[in-house]
């Protein structure tokens, strides 16, 4: 059960679905009810696929480019720092490569945006799959690997549920709303951050000190 809340409130923290909810309104204004529901469940789908690979094939990524685990926790631990500041101070947008000119021009040009830019790089960014290949290799036992899977299932179903209910969220709390939550789970994610570099960097000094 620890694992399982650990995993979840990490990848739930880190993808931010709520900071995508703005977005996800502004592209689908013109969609129906249904439409922004099938876009939704795609979104959500497209999320889990890209877990479940960034998750099962990390060790060959990692053994492919000779890369540590604690190389790639720091790594990881500093774009997921990144991420959380740029919740903090309001521009995760930005960060995320998502200008509002650049995608309000661009989704004209597509015949879905479940993929690109909602589930890529909005929700599936970096951050997530370092976040993931570093759980592949340490977490290896059976009942682990369900587990984390559990809270992968989980953390895409309230993707889907948030994005479903994304107009109904935004008129609810309206944008200060959505901003001042996007700030509390950027201190969050900041914080899981600095705990992966930490970890990392007292692992390679206990090392060095055999």
């Amino acid at each position: 059960m620890e694992l399982f809340l650990l995993s979840f409130g990490a990848l739930f923290s880190i993808m931010n679905p709520l900071g995508t909810v703005p977005v996800f309104v502004g592209l689908t204004q013109e969609h129906t009810k249904k439409e922004c529901a099938v876009t939704a469940f795609w979104t959500a789908l497209n999320v889990f696929v890209i877990l479940l690979l960034s998750f099962f094939a990390g060790k060959y990524i990692l053994g492919f480019f000779g890369i540590s685990l604690n190389a790639l926790k720091i790594a990881g631990g500093l774009i997921i720092a990144s991420s959380g500041f740029a919740l903090l101070t309001g521009k995760f947008g930005e960060h995320k490569g998502m200008k509002r000119k650049r995608v309000q021009k661009d989704i004209h040009s597509r015949d879905s945006i479940s993929l690109t830019p909602l589930s890529i790089p909005m929700l599936a960014g970096p951050g997530t799959i370092s976040l993931l290949i570093a759980y592949n290799q340490e977490y290896q036992e059976v009942y682990e690997i369900w587990t984390l899977l559990g809270a992968m299932l989980l953390v895409t179903t309230c993707i889907y549920a948030i994005l479903k209910s994304a107009h109904f969220i935004v008129k609810f709390l309206g944008a200060s709303g959505i901003n001042a939550l996007s700030r509390v789970i950027g201190f969050i994610v900041i914080a899981i951050g600095v705990e992966y570099i930490i970890a990392s960097v007292v692992d390679i000094l206990s090392r060095l000190t055999l």
